[in-house]
């Protein structure tokens, strides 16, 4: 059973981690999440859940405009090509639905099916935004707090430049 956003919160807070969280209007977009902010400060992300041919999955989080070839970022993962994961997939593997796939998916991944793949250049923010496993809410969190999210999660990023 997937967890839900308050499990998430919960288990953040308690490995120590300080986030705040503010409710919204569901978006779907990047372009939806633009207008919804309210001064919210630090980096926003896209999100992708992708799958390879062989069936591996990788959710990628990158900087919320940079463009993505899925060619070119094959290449730099080692794999031939990749296509976008299934609704079935996202939920099968990161508890989420369309529209709320989060960095913060891969605490369903307890079997560790899910290679994480980290924008370098979401680093160089003091706060990162991502939704807590819904797309209603958005969650700040520091990098160092993220990292230490992903080890606890046993989801030690791979970090590529985008």
């Amino acid at each position: 059973i997937p967890m839900t956003p308050e499990d998430l919160l919960a288990y953040i807070n308690d490995q120590g981690i300080e986030t705040s969280t503010m409710t919204h209007r569901a978006v779907y977009t990047v372009e939806e999440a633009k207008t919804h902010r309210h001064g919210m400060v630090g980096a926003h992300s896209k999100n992708l859940f992708l799958r390879d041919k062989k069936g591996r999955m990788f959710l990628v989080t990158a900087l919320e405009d940079r463009t993505i070839d899925l060619k070119s970022l094959a290449g730099v993962l080692g794999v031939r090509s990749l296509s976008f994961g299934s609704a079935e997939r996202l939920q099968k593997y990161l508890g989420v639905s369309p529209g709320s796939v989060t960095p913060f998916g891969v605490i369903n991944d307890a079997d560790g099916d899910v290679t994480m793949v980290l924008d370098r250049g979401l680093m160089d923010y003091e706060t990162l935004n991502f939704h807590p496993l819904v797309n209603t809410q958005t969650t700040s969190i520091s990098p160092a707090g993220l990292i230490q999210f992903f080890e606890s999660t046993k989801h030690t990023p791979m970090f590529i430049d985008l």
